[in-house]
């Protein structure tokens, strides 16, 4: 990529992920969620088709968790990337995906799979009490059980 190129794909990524003033700032003084969003730019930079995201929130606080889940779904409203979002945290899955695929125990295999079809943005807080969210969150869960 040319430099001109790479340095307006730079802004425009900053300015995408609210990191404006914070150009020159080192990692080790950025905040949890300020390097998640780093990092989420970086695999932004290259303009993946796919994004494949292993737990990218399972270090943060609660609260630094929903934030990012939150920023998460607004940078995919403005970019557009299919993503696979690995996650043992169910609200969540429910929360950000579009469908979420449920493995079972070793040796892994698909046991559930569920469209999600509730309306966006989704705040988990109005979630909770929305019939559907409930249906899918017992149905995932009555997936994972596992035998005595």
């Amino acid at each position: 990529m040319p430099a001109g190129e790479r340095r307006e794909r730079c802004r425009e990524l900053i300015s995408l992920l609210q990191l404006e003033g914070f150009e020159n700032t080192y990692p080790k003084n950025l905040s949890g969620g300020m390097r998640q969003r780093v990092s989420l730019g970086r695999l932004l930079a290259y303009r993946p088709a796919l994004m494949l995201m292993d737990e990218p929130f399972g270090a943060l606080d609660y609260l630094t968790k929903i934030t990012m889940g939150r920023e998460l779904l607004r940078i995919w409203e403005a970019e557009r990337r299919s993503i696979i979002f690995v996650t043992h945290d169910i609200e969540e899955a429910i929360r950000l995906a579009d469908r979420v695929i449920v493995f079972g125990p070793r040796p892994a295999k698909i046991v559930g799979a569920y469209p999600v079809d509730l309306p966006r943005p989704r705040d988990l807080r109005s979630l909770r009490s929305d019939p559907e969210f409930i249906r899918l969150t017992e149905a995932i869960w009555s997936d994972l059980e596992l035998p005595n």
